[in-house]
């Protein structure tokens, strides 16, 4: 029977309403709430593909243990799982005390997984070793807050970003991060095209491509930008001195710090001309309203905070924050990265936006709880935290929902922990992720569509997240695992006492939660399910007895602090750790793809959104590839000084000289050699702690690997990777996709210096259901060449070229296609890129995702005369969630004027 539940996304920050539509049993599509006040109806490319990304094969259905490193695991049941892990870490408690285990948690959790988890590191475990993957990505936006504001609390609204009248985007490629967003950004310039939007990126973007004003600054020199436009603000007395002296403190230190960051040397600097830096100051002193967003490209930084706290330095010296249309909103990057920040789910807080390290702090937590005290050991952050692992200073590591062997920069390091911890626990409900590899207790988690709890997105809105369907297998949702492990681990630390984890529903956790913010800046006592489910998701502050939330903060101009007042923050500009040289002479940086969401342990299960960009690629301006002699689509090596990679490489005219970029998504599972982030270096910023993702020094060069492999094949596609993957490690280089829609396909591409062994080729061609049946083959094996094609009712299902791949594109149109005539059969195996007299058509690459409309038929539109209304109506491209329109209107740019 036909049901629809409504619930909200569980990608980005943007928390969009999502209508799911099910039988009960199984989902079958996804819609945008129209009535959730984030997207009212709207879904981008990954939010509408939500249905897709359930594939049981990928998932965790069954508790798995083993009980040696050396030893595979084996099916268990949650009795035996829970109590063994429950034995392990209080064995190591006793022995080692409280700091030799450690929680590293997720953004992706609901604000429940996160109490639990908060509440059995502190009140019983006894230790403040407990971090989010939050730290990788909201750590510098906290401590810029708390720093400047006095609390850690985005002061806007979404709908300031339709208000404003000058929008500043920092470091956010907002057309592919947060796309709900972005179209509202759009439909508003359209609407007051005197808006003003300034981006600042070192690349172009699709974000830029609406900018009025795109500054192309050199990567890192942010804080020096904004001490530019602090200078020329002040110099041309753009700065509202009332507000300064009634509402500020600490400008003094700013105005003679930023006397020295002059327009020319900031220029030079930033490397952009000074004309475009006296304009951006002069669109932020001359707009009635200034709105700022920001994202990854300052909070992943050794500056971090420095660069958070002089972007809210230009808020604070123009008064801009507190009204609408106007000041400084970070955007997170994980559904729930606002939710734990609430919680206390970083190492350094505690719930209710209360530090880890204040005394009086720790004393009203320990009082709510129940306990004596809370620890006072300061606890591990991310980077400090796998370190201490692989020191073996840490005997038990507890990882839920995050993926730190692909997520994690110096992944050798990584690694190395992860095989050095004497247990480990992965809670999570796809069992593919790379580091469910190092599990020795594996617990399947329940995934969206399957849980109940609630969310906060990033601006402060608290939503319901709604269970549709039941779990898979055994799969229980993340604060069952928690509390029932909890009640275990109770049993052996303090025997005979009530257990403080009696738990049975969610919203038990939510309603003893929520009393931990009373009176605190994010107040949230007055919110219940109940009264969400009667007037919608709803904004803190919300303290009890309030009829709605509020969408704006310090609109009285009180903040937070001692003194009441906001403070500006003066600390000079500091290069990247990590800067260029001789051997390392480009800078990496690392970023989202449209439609991929970070490791792709859920994307990574839907055909369908590989369609856009189907494999990782190295981009590099055309110069750079012009002086390292690189073509289109060679295979190169990366490197930096802490790894290596080997993977394609293509000219991004959309780059500067002297960059590279590579997309944050492929770990060591679709890409051999461990991913991205083997490249990344630990370097983080002194005070939050958050690495240095964005920037790497790194060399790049051409890698000249004879033996070429090609595989496709439809069918139990989850499973077959699985089945696949290991037997590419020897190669040199080895990447993993999908491909499809409606016949979802595994495709690899891998090279090698020479050919593997019969015996293992022979294993692939059974896994790719090419050793028996209708097979067409072919083998010369002195040239260490052999071809396998698999036909099925007139169509390819199957196909290895290995040795010689001339043939590929070819052979993967026709798969496409769908059918295979007699006479092209002759030439399925032929040594060639297609047929006498043919030519090989392009593989259709998708532009438009939810529309199914691919890059070729839009090229045909422009090239019949039509404009952009003119193909989305024809094609129906741009009409869903829009993403693609920003490359559209380039192509229709690149078109010559009508004569």
């Amino acid at each position: 029977m036909h049901q629809t539940t409504a619930s909200t996304c569980c990608y980005c920050g943007v928390g969009c309403g999502v209508l799911i539509e099910h039988d009960g049993t199984r989902i079958h599509d996804v819609a945008g709430d129209p009535d959730h006040p984030a997207n009212f109806g709207k879904l981008c490319s990954k939010g509408s593909t939500l249905h897709l990304t359930g594939d049981i094969a990928a998932r965790g259905l069954h508790p798995e243990l083993r009980l040696g490193k050396a030893l595979a695991r084996a099916r268990t049941d949650w009795d035996s799982a829970l109590e063994h892990a429950a034995e392990r870490f209080a064995d190591a408690i006793r022995e080692h005390g409280p700091d030799s285990v450690a929680f590293y948690i997720s953004g992706q959790l609901l604000t429940e997984d996160y109490y639990a988890f908060n509440k059995l590191a502190r009140a019983l475990v006894g230790t403040n070793n407990i971090d989010s993957n939050s730290r990788l990505c909201m750590s510098s936006a906290v401590v810029g807050y708390k720093r400047s504001l006095g609390a850690d609390a985005p002061p806007c609204s979404y709908e300031d970003i339709e208000l404003s009248d000058c929008l500043l985007i920092v470091g956010s490629n907002m057309a592919y991060a947060h796309p709900v967003l972005f179209r509202r950004l759009e439909e508003a310039k359209a609407r007051r095209p005197q808006m003003r939007i300034i981006v600042v990126d070192p690349r172009r973007t699709d974000t830029c491509d609406l900018a009025d004003l795109h500054l192309a600054i050199q990567p890192g020199s942010d804080v020096a930008l904004f001490h530019g436009l602090m200078h020329i603000l002040l110099r041309e007395g753009q700065i509202d001195r009332d507000f300064i002296d009634a509402h500020t403190e600490g400008f003094e230190a700013l105005d003679a710090l930023v006397r020295d960051y002059s327009p020319s040397v900031v220029a030079e600097r930033c490397a952009i001309p000074v004309e475009a830096l006296q304009r951006c100051a002069r669109l932020i002193g001359d707009a009635p309203s200034f709105l700022s967003l920001w994202c990854m490209g300052l909070n992943q930084s050794t500056a971090g905070s420095a660069k958070n706290s002089a972007l809210i330095n230009l808020h604070l010296a123009t008064g801009q924050i507190g009204r609408p249309g106007a000041g400084p909103f970070s955007l997170t990057g994980q559904p729930n990265a606002m939710g734990g920040r609430e919680t206390g789910s970083l190492s350094n807080l505690l719930p209710g936006h209360r530090d880890a390290g204040n005394p009086e702090h720790r004393q009203e937590v320990a009082a709510y709880w129940g306990v004596e005290q809370l620890p006072e050991t300061p606890g591990l952050p991310a980077i400090e935290l796998f370190e201490k692992v692989r020191a073996g200073k840490i005997k038990a590591l507890w990882i839920a929902c995050t993926n730190p062997a692909q997520s994690l920069p110096d992944q050798r390091g990584v690694q190395e922990a992860l095989a050095t911890c004497p247990f480990v626990v992965v809670q999570e409900a796809f069992f593919t992720t790379e580091t469910c590899r190092h599990a020795d207790l594996l617990l399947p988690a329940a995934s969206w569509g399957e849980k109940e709890g609630s969310v906060t997105n990033s601006e402060r809105r608290v939503s319901r997240v709604r269970r549709a369907v039941p779990a898979p297998g055994e799969a229980r949702a993340d604060w069952a695992i928690t509390c029932d492990f909890a009640r275990r681990l109770e049993k052996r630390l303090r025997p005979g006492q009530p257990s403080r984890f009696d738990y049975e529903r969610p919203d038990q956790l939510f309603d003893e939660y929520k009393a931990l913010t009373r009176g605190r800046d994010l107040d949230l006592s007055g919110l219940s399910y109940a009264l969400i489910e009667r007037i919608g998701p709803q904004q803190w502050p919300f303290p009890a007895g309030s009829e709605a939330g509020t969408p704006r903060l310090y609109t009285n101009r009180i903040f937070p602090t001692a003194t009441g007042r906001a403070r500006f923050i003066a600390e000079p500009y500091q290069p990247p750790r990590e800067l260029r040289e001789a051997h390392y002479p480009l800078v990496l940086n690392t970023g989202r793809l449209r439609d991929q969401w970070h490791g792709m342990s859920r994307t990574g299960t839907a055909a369908q959104l590989f369609g856009h960009v189907e494999q990782a690629l190295l981009g590099l301006h055309p110069d750079d590839m012009a002086h390292r002699r690189l073509l289109e689509g060679q295979l190169v090596r990366l490197r930096s000084r802490r790894g290596s990679l080997v993977l394609p490489v293509t000219a991004d005219d959309r780059l500067q000289a002297g960059q590279a970029f590579l997309p944050m998504h492929w770990g060591d599972r679709f890409l051999k050699g461990l991913g991205c982030n083997v490249l990344t270096l630990p370097e983080h910023d002194p005070l939050s702690k958050q690495p240095e993702l964005k920037h790497a020094a790194v060399e790049v060069e051409r890698v000249d690997l004879p033996w070429q492999f090609f595989a496709l094949v439809e069918q139990d596609v989850q499973s077959r990777f699985s089945a696949l993957r290991p037997l590419f490690e020897a190669f040199d280089y080895a990447s993993f996709s999908l491909a499809g829609r409606d016949r979802p396909a595994l495709i690899i591409h891998a090279a090698a210096s020479q050919a593997p062994d019969a015996a293992q080729l022979e294993r692939m061609d059974q896994l790719l259901g090419l050793d028996e049946g209708a097979v067409l083959s072919y083998d010369d094996p002195r040239r260490a060449i052999g071809k396998r094609v698999r036909i099925e009712a007139g169509r390819i299902v199957s196909l290895r070229l290995a040795g010689e791949t001339a043939a590929r594109d070819w052979l993967k149109g026709l798969w496409q296609s769908g059918q295979v005539d007699a006479e092209t059969r002759r030439w399925l195996l032929a040594p060639l890129s297609a047929p006498p007299g043919e030519t090989v058509a392009a593989v259709e690459r998708t532009l438009c995702n939810c529309m199914n409309v691919s890059q070729q038929a839009v090229a045909r539109g422009i090239a019949a005369g039509m404009d952009l209304d003119g193909l989305k109506r024809e094609l129906g491209c741009g009409t869903s969630c829009g993403s693609c329109v920003p490359e559209i209107k380039r192509m229709l740019a690149r078109q010559p004027e009508p004569a």
